[in-house]
């Protein structure tokens, strides 16, 4: 019985179900261990490999999630800061909502995996949220999922429905634009430059009005041009110049990793932003500081000034 080819697939359902990287890939790993395990009980008549999988995956999350809080963004938590010199006090007691790592999996993983999408997710109930995840992601049938998730077809109809209510109101839609889309690169690649020679207001007017900036594992967080404009400059006014980006995609989204400048010389690994691009602007940018993100995505801590 060959396994190992849906390893990566689970791995992107169980991000999507418990918003971490680290814990989906834990729960992967013991969805194979339980599988190998039941090996000699698993009868082809009556379900794929696949299924069978997704059975053990879909209730070892749900087992994981029982009793737990939800992985929340600061924008999940309350209105937007009015004071960009606030103090950037982490808040590591709340289970935040990490990035997925697109290099490490195929491209055909990444769809339905946006940032705000995966973050409106976390407010469903379980098992609606995999109801939701196993019929309109997974395109298995009611039935199917029934016998998954050891329901019937008139309940996995209900939770569906309920769901996609809940997710309209969550606002888990807008645009989907992809990070190799031309408008798309050539925004970023400004994006850089301007980060990169700390031009605030070029960098202001690559956003748009209503721009959204948060970062996790600070609580707080901005809305609007500018507040993103003052609290840039704070940036660069407290770490300087000579900051170096690095592109790469998280969740089906462009991501740049920045390196700010080093008393010593060359950049310090200093937080990985991923961005949501409308119309030609920055829309939000979420920007993750937590060491074990950067070690995620294999980010170096410390890169040359070359």
């Amino acid at each position: 019985m060959e396994l190992e080819p849906y390893r990566g697939e689970l791995t992107a359902f169980c991000y999507r179900m418990l918003g971490s990287f680290h814990e989906a890939e834990d729960l992967v790993q013991e969805t194979m261990l339980r599988a190998w395990k039941a090996r000699d009980s698993y009868d082809s008549a009556k379900a794929s490999v696949r299924t069978w999988l997704y059975r053990i995956a879909a209730n070892a999350c749900l087992s994981a999630l029982a009793g737990r809080r939800r992985r929340p963004l600061p924008s999940g938590l309350g209105a937007p800061s009015a004071d960009p010199g606030a103090a950037l006090t982490p808040a590591f007691d709340i289970p935040w909502l990490e990035p997925f790592p697109d290099p490490r999996f195929d491209l055909a993983l990444r769809a339905d995996m946006r940032l705000a999408l995966v973050a409106a997710m976390q407010v469903l109930p379980p098992r609606q949220r995999a109801v939701l995840l196993l019929r309109e992601v997974l395109e298995f049938s009611a039935a199917e999922v029934a016998v998954q998730l050891g329901s019937t077809v008139a309940g996995v109809n209900s939770a569906l429905q309920r769901a996609r209510a809940a997710l309209a109101g969550a606002g888990g839609g807008g645009e989907l634009t992809e990070p190799d889309d031309p408008q798309v690169k050539a925004v970023i690649e400004e994006y850089v430059r301007a980060f990169e020679a700390a031009d605030v207001p070029a960098l202001v007017r690559l956003v748009t009005a209503e721009a959204v900036l948060e970062m996790p594992p600070a609580p707080l967080w901005y809305r609007g041009s500018r507040d993103y404009c003052l609290f840039m400059r704070r940036v660069f006014e407290m770490r300087g110049q000579g900051w170096a980006m690095r592109s790469l995609t998280a969740n089906g989204q462009p991501a740049l990793a920045a390196y700010a400048p080093a008393p010593d010389g060359g950049q310090v690994r200093h937080s990985l932003q991923v961005l949501t691009v409308t119309g030609g602007l920055v829309a939000r940018n979420v920007v993750f500081a937590d060491p074990r993100v950067f070690e995620v995505f294999g980010l170096p801590e410390r890169i040359s000034a070359s």
